[in-house]
């Protein structure tokens, strides 16, 4: 019986140590600038390196709590600090494949590991001992001789427990880690519905259901025909690729409604993937969660973290910007009802009719055709666009590597390099749409710079991920205006994390306040679209021309077409977000009912629907905006003042201010307070004025 108990311990032994040499997640990654080793990266290796990262994490923060020395910023603050190496890990590279790479295993993987987590953040945070330690750092920080820097990161811990729930009560810890853990799951089981439901749907047409369609937006339809099987057919798909073009081209009336409708219904079907009663569920249990920690409503809580600091500040912006934006939008509305009737129809303008009319408006007034454009925007330009204006903005150099794995063959990797020849940081392009990808355009970090707990600098490893139009059988990927501007916004967000220059990962790169973290993505769209910008990255995808001044100034004549329904469309949504998160009563409303009062009180137009309706609303039930989503018109203000900066010297590549800007933005990280950053940049608060002038709401 000794002898096979040994057996069986060795044989446990021996079966852990091979588990975990056979794991990536365990062992330092040889590979080019320590990049993840996708090629050798199984969906069975997450989950063991996830539990095995909380139990090392468990056990460095076990001696903290044990250290016998008074507590000191570095025994406690950068202790805990370091103290998540492995987790961190396993879980940039799990979320970022979770949210692009995804598949059934994967959902189900994370469906076990998000209340692993949250009960491991809560186990944290809710630490009497641990909290304690912090408190003693915290009460006694003079004595440290602390610089600027590490009084931020010890302010963002005492803050991050309090908030985490470390005042509470044994009773109401308890309710706390309760209400958490069935939050992290609700959000996981939203977001999983929506990209089911953009999937699931398919609007499967014949060659005679094409009227109107160019024939650029017909090939997205054959493409997709032929990758879900159906020959000689056409699809088109709730993908935003697939919809607007489709939107703005059909003249078959009845079938952009089908489409629209299809999209605007995602997670209200009454089917298996409805998400009424979770988002409902989620928005009552966080006003429990704010009750408990001392807060009259979510927002409160959220707010008290950002620059807006209350809901009324944020409800005044929207407010000012709200009437002003409706009576562009109402002009809008009436200019398209007059084309319907010069057509000779008598139907009222609907939702689904608003990009038809609005691109035939638009050719009417500037004579500027979208399909003209796209020539001059195939994809590889733009992104060489975008990198050669960062090379003369700030020195810095993009080269492609073939020798890094990668996730997915169609995915890009770039070895970025300063002005003097130095690493930098990796990026990762990945662009194109599939099923396995959610929706939308981000940005996030596979490995955030900083400096190790052995004094290493860590460069970062970032990536981008978009949704833009693939090439065809025929064509390269030629992408809209809107889809430019998404790809330099959110290269914008990857200059955040890339030229990061902090001591420590929880202030790098991107990690400022919500309605700060928008500005540098969104500044960047002002240069894609500027005539000195453009001469330099459109060129016709087959004659290799510039694009003519001719449409460069039809660009710029248009610039703030059909601003009143951009405005007003994204308003609407903040509205509603902010509707949602300043309820005080856990009660748990009816969605529809709810949404339509919330957009009836701000005399939302019939024709106008939120840029996001509740049910489908990733940003704030599955993603981190939840009183959040306000911040990108917050930062807007921001981006408007300082691109007016720019362009009041006369030179909107101006050398001195551009290296202000890396200097005070976009190398500090939440190091500092945000405004504090701006004012160093630009002398001063940022004014209103520059945001109406640009969106032609003055």
């Amino acid at each position: 019986m000794y002898k096979l108990s040994l057996f069986i311990l060795i044989s446990g032994v021996f079966f852990m140590t091979f588990s975990q040499n056979s794991n990536p997640f365990f062992q330092q990654w040889d590979t080019p600038f320590g990049t993840p080793p996708f090629d050798k990266i199984e969906q069975a290796h997450y989950l063991p390196a996830f539990k095995a990262g909380i139990e090392e994490q468990n056990k460095e923060i076990e001696a903290i709590v044990n250290n016998t020395e008074e507590p000191t910023f570095e025994n406690t603050i950068v202790a805990l600090e370091y103290s998540d190496g492995l987790l961190t890990k396993v879980s940039n590279v799990f979320f970022a494949m979770l949210s692009s790479m995804t598949n059934d295993e994967m959902q189900a993987i994370s469906k076990e590991v998000s209340p692993m987590l949250s009960k491991h953040n809560d186990d944290i945070k809710l630490n009497p001992e641990l909290f304690a330690r912090i408190k003693t750092v915290y009460e006694n920080q003079d004595e440290f001789d602390l610089n600027t820097e590490q009084k931020r990161l010890l302010d963002e811990y005492y803050k991050s427990f309090v908030r985490g729930g470390a005042n509470l009560s044994d009773e109401a810890k308890e309710k706390f880690r309760k209400i958490n853990e069935e939050l992290s799951l609700l959000s996981l089981e939203f977001g999983e519905n929506v990209l089911k439901e953009t999937n699931k749907f398919e609007l499967v047409l014949e060659e005679n259901d094409l009227d109107g369609l160019p024939e650029s937006v017909k090939a997205i339809g054959a493409d997709e025909a032929k990758d879900k099987g159906y020959e000689g057919k056409y699809v088109y798909t709730i993908q935003r690729t697939s919809l607007y073009p489709f939107l703005t081209y059909s003249t078959r009336r009845d079938l952009r409604e089908k489409l629209y409708k299809g999209y605007i219904l995602k997670g209200d079907n009454n089917d298996e993937f409805d998400n009424k009663k979770k988002l409902s569920r989620m928005a009552a249990l966080r006003v429990e969660r704010a009750n408990l920690l001392g807060y009259n409503t979510h927002a409160d809580f959220v707010l008290e973290e950002r620059m807006a600091k209350t809901s009324e500040a944020v409800y005044e912006l929207l407010n000012k910007l709200w009437e002003p934006a409706l009576k562009v939008a109402k002009k809008e509305r009436d200019d398209m009802q007059q084309m319907i009737f010069d057509d000779g129809h008598d139907f009222e303008l609907e939702s689904w009719d608003w990009w038809y009319y609005s691109e035939k408006v638009k050719k009417a007034k500037y004579d500027l055709d979208e399909e003209e454009l796209r020539p001059y925007f195939e994809v590889t330009n733009v992104i060489k666009g975008v990198f050669d204006l960062s090379t003369r903005l700030w020195g810095i150099t993009f080269e492609e590597r073939d020798d890094i794995t990668k996730y997915h063959p169609e995915v890009k990797t770039f070895e970025v390099k300063d002005r003097d020849g130095s690493h930098i940081g990796i990026l990762y392009t990945d662009y194109f749409p599939r099923a396995s990808k959610r929706g939308g355009a981000w940005m996030s970090s596979f490995r955030k710079q900083h400096v190790d707990k052995d004094g290493v600098y860590q460069t970062p490893i970032i990536y981008n991920v978009g949704n833009f139009s693939k090439p065809t059988a025929d064509k390269p990927a030629l992408l809209s205006i809107d889809n430019v501007n998404t790809l330099f916004h959110e290269f914008g967000h990857a200059l955040h994390g890339l030229l990061s220059n902090t001591v420590y990962p929880t202030l790098s790169g991107t990690s400022t306040p919500r309605d700060f973290v928008e500005f540098p993505s969104q500044v960047m769209e002002n240069w894609c679209m500027h005539p000195d910008v453009l001469k330099n990255y459109a060129f016709h995808y087959e004659t290799g021309e510039p694009i003519p001044g001719e449409l460069i100034q039809k660009i710029e004549n248009s610039g703030k077409f059909n601003q009143g329904f951009a405005t007003v469309e994204y308003l609407a949504a903040s509205f509603l977000d902010m509707d949602w998160h300043t309820l005080t009563e856990a009660v748990e409303h009816d969605a529809i009912e709810f949404e339509n009062t919330s957009m009836n009180k701000i005399g939302l137009i019939k024709q106008i629907v939120p840029r996001y309706r509740s049910t489908y609303f990733n940003h704030i039930f599955a993603g981190g905006y939840s009183a959040g989503y306000y911040s990108y018109i917050w930062s807007e203000v921001l981006d408007a003042d300082a691109f007016a900066a720019f362009e009041e010297t006369g030179d909107v590549y101006n050398q001195e201010l551009a290296n202000k800007y890396r200097e005070f933005i976009l190398s500090k990280g939440g190091t500092d307070d945000a405004m504090e950053l701006y004012k160093k940049f630009r002398g001063q608060e940022p004014a209103i004025e520059p945001l109406l002038e640009r969106r032609g709401l003055n």
